[in-house]
């Protein structure tokens, strides 16, 4: 508790976790009796002396996770209990728990901003099993010789396609490798839009189930431009060098999409997936976790592309590849909760039934020594451009310095696209927020 009032004295805002895997639509808090532990047979699993409690941070993933917690207590006798916290709220909720008397004994961190935060609370994995099941070290979050968090999951966003809807446009996937070639195809079917009875992008829904995609993921583009320009990974000032660029996919989206800009504010993130997957546009922002919302359209009608904001060198752009996702094992829970938290991580990543899971229903793709290989096109169309020599676009976003500045930047953007903001507005946000939030984020 002295840990817990400490960090809400020292922060001055609340830092949340982005969306990379955000849900379309928010996931109610599990109910108990949904993880409640099943007592094993005596002679296949003694009873438990520890339990986990998970704090979820992927509403999309907790249907999965639910059944992967029953799975693992009728196994073994451990009671897993998995909350999983709203989307756009998890770092509220995660502060919550850590106040309560059952406080959870493994969370989230979104790399290193997110860690600065819960740093106190993590416990050492360096000598861990889990840690020794990392391919490679740089998947794991490592300060002075302390593992403070590891990456279990590596996700890629771009441009999901209808394949089908773009043929009878007239176009491929191979006819869009720019920012310009993309702008061409998108204006013209929204040129024939009443001929070919569809539109180029679904509705960029502003509302908190969608926001992030552009608030956030989006706004990756310019921040990563800035980045490989100045040969930097972070800053505390951001310049806004592809500011620019920001706008122009901002204004292709809102411009050539199934609604009128001013009606973002009103749309979520379930429109969009309806208006794909019921071939309302051909273009839909979105990441591999997203392939079970859109799979009905059948894998071959299914495609990611890059985005590109015109870039220089874009067309060997890859698609935006990386990791927000670290497990921290609580250090503040009793010992015997710690080792079973442990136990159930590592299982997770090692197990028939956790390495399935993972990859086919959670369609995840782990960086694990056993994990298996995602039933996931998405997965495989970014190997397969990763092999052909595009560059993959890194996460700069997990540097952002705060949630309040995304949603400063989202704000402005819902005002620009309802022409009530002008676009030196989202500049003021993106820019002078940034700078403010860093230093109330860092002193």
């Amino acid at each position: 508790m002295k840990k817990i009032l400490a960090l809400l004295l020292a922060l001055a805002m609340v830092f949340s976790l982005c969306a990379c895997g955000s849900s379309e639509a928010p996931a109610e808090e599990a109910p108990a009796e949904d993880s409640a532990a099943e007592e094993a047979p005596a002679e296949e699993a003694p009873a438990a002396e520890g339990s986990v409690y998970y704090l979820n941070f992927k509403p999309e993933q907790d249907e999965q996770w639910q059944a992967l917690a029953a799975t693992y207590t009728e196994q073994t006798g451990v009671p897993v209990t998995v909350v999983t916290a709203a989307s756009g709220t998890y770092e509220e909720t995660l502060m919550a728990e850590m106040g309560k008397t059952e406080m959870p004994t493994l969370f989230q961190v979104n790399g290193p901003v997110g860690l600065a935060n819960w740093k106190d609370y993590c416990y050492d994995l360096s000598g861990s099993d889990i840690y020794g099941e990392l391919t490679n070290d740089s998947f794991a979050l490592i300060e002075d010789g302390v593992v403070y968090g590891i990456a279990y999951v590596i996700e890629t966003y771009g441009i999901i396609c209808n394949t089908a809807l773009l043929a009878e446009a007239g176009y491929t996937v191979d006819d869009i490798n720019s920012f310009d070639s993309l702008k061409a195809v998108a204006e013209d079917i929204t040129a024939r839009s009443g001929e070919l009875g569809f539109a180029a992008f679904t509705s960029a829904g502003m509302d908190s189930s969608s926001d992030w995609r552009f608030k956030t993921h989006l706004a990756n583009m310019p921040i990563y431009g800035e980045y490989q320009a100045d040969g930097i990974t972070s800053t505390a000032a951001i310049k806004g060098t592809y500011l620019d660029n920001y706008k122009a996919i901002w204004d292709l989206y809102i411009n050539n999409a199934t609604c009128d800009p001013t009606e973002l504010a009103g749309k979520t993130g379930d429109d969009a997936v309806a208006e794909f997957v019921n071939g309302e546009a051909v273009f839909y922002q979105n990441g591999t976790w997203a392939y079970n919302d859109v799979k009905s359209l059948g894998d071959e009608n299914l495609a990611m592309i890059p985005i590109y904001i015109g870039l220089e060198g874009e067309e060997n752009q890859g698609l935006c590849t990386g990791s927000e996702n670290y497990w921290c094992v609580n250090a503040e829970a009793d010992e015997a909760d710690i080792q079973a938290t442990l136990d159930f991580i590592y299982w997770c990543v090692t197990s028939e039934e956790g390495t399935s899971c993972l990859a086919n229903d959670m369609g995840f793709v782990c960086p694990f020594k056993s994990a298996k290989a995602a039933a996931n096109p998405f997965v495989q169309q970014d190997a397969d451009m990763t092999a052909a020599g595009k560059v993959p676009v890194s996460w700069n976003f997990t540097t952002m310095p705060s949630e309040e500045w995304k949603n400063g930047v989202g704000s402005a953007l819902t005002a620009y696209a309802a022409g009530t903001g002008d676009w030196d507005g989202v500049v003021t946000a993106f820019v002078d927020g940034w700078a403010t939030e860093y230093e109330l984020a860092n002193g």
